[in-house]
């Protein structure tokens, strides 16, 4: 006969407590705040192939991964105009994990064959992520600028404005060597004072900073700091190599849809290294 001990009964009012709410007057309070009946029903497919909703919803999972992305990268310029250097940390922290995410999202799509993706593509007509009005703020955030991008965006007046604010607003990489110009680093004048609308060109001199700085006298902050960029930089070169994997396996070297150059200017894109100098400056430490 067993004595294990019996479980002691819950009182009735106990029970009611544990019970989850399901009677609402209007929608739910999850509803309410993911608008998840909207992001549900967003899904509008063109074809009869049954595999172009993996790749339409991969690519909106990808746009929402680039608004978080902004929102961190945003949140980090202004900590670093404050010389706020933990907040600034925190969200390039977030940003890494947000980063490992969005390279994830290129799984579903990278086993493609040709044909797969031959059998929905003229669904997509001159449509391109080249367009993308939020991948192009990632871009101008990561000192990627170039005014020639906010054309496409011309006919919708809020991609258009939000972009060209972005394009005349220092990129982060901008607010980083303003700080460590403000810590007495020697960054020359003409890398503060550019024209932050044009695309960040390595410096020398940026360079001896972060090689001072990893030498084993810079102050902690900027080391982990300047680690958190690496750890950017590299996943952004990982996007950049799997999308052009992906692009390669799908379709080869024809021209990509919207009229670029597909593989070519991917290959292009794979070859450069966001925050240059984080990367060259470990030849001099």
């Amino acid at each position: 006969m067993s004595h294990q001990a019996q479980p002691t009964p819950r009182p009735a009012e106990a029970v009611e407590h544990v019970t989850p709410q399901l009677d609402f007057d209007g929608t739910t309070p999850y509803e309410d705040y993911v608008h998840a009946d909207v992001l549900t029903h967003l899904q509008h497919l063109l074809s009869d192939d049954p595999g172009e909703m993996v790749f339409l919803v991969t690519t909106q999972v990808m746009e929402l991964w680039f608004t978080c992305l902004v929102h961190e990268w945003e949140t980090a310029s202004r900590a670093l105009r404050a010389d706020d250097v933990p907040t600034a940390i925190a969200a390039l922290k977030r940003s890494v994990r947000e980063l490992e995410a969005l390279n994830a999202s290129w799984r579903p799509l990278a086993q493609l064959t040709p044909a797969q993706f031959n059998s929905y593509r003229g669904a997509l007509g001159e449509g391109s992520g080249f367009q993308s009005a939020m991948y192009r703020r990632v871009e101008f955030l990561l000192g990627e600028k170039s005014a020639s991008m906010l054309v496409p965006h011309r006919g919708s007046p809020r991609a258009h404005r939000e972009l060209e604010k972005a394009l005349h607003e220092p990129s982060l990489y901008d607010e980083v060597l303003r700080l460590l110009a403000r810590r007495g680093y020697a960054i020359p004048d003409e890398v503060l004072g550019r024209d932050v609308a044009q695309r960040h060109e390595p410096s020398p001199a940026v360079e001896a900073a972060w090689a001072d700085i990893y030498a084993g006298d810079g102050p902690e902050d900027l080391v982990r700091l300047g680690e958190v960029l690496t750890d950017v930089a590299e996943l952004v070169w990982r996007w950049r190599n799997d999308h052009l994997v992906a692009t390669r396996r799908a379709m080869g070297a024809k021209p990509g849809t919207g009229g670029s150059a597909g593989v070519a200017w991917l290959e292009k894109r794979a070859q450069t290294y966001v925050f240059p100098e984080v990367w060259t400056a470990r030849s001099y430490v």
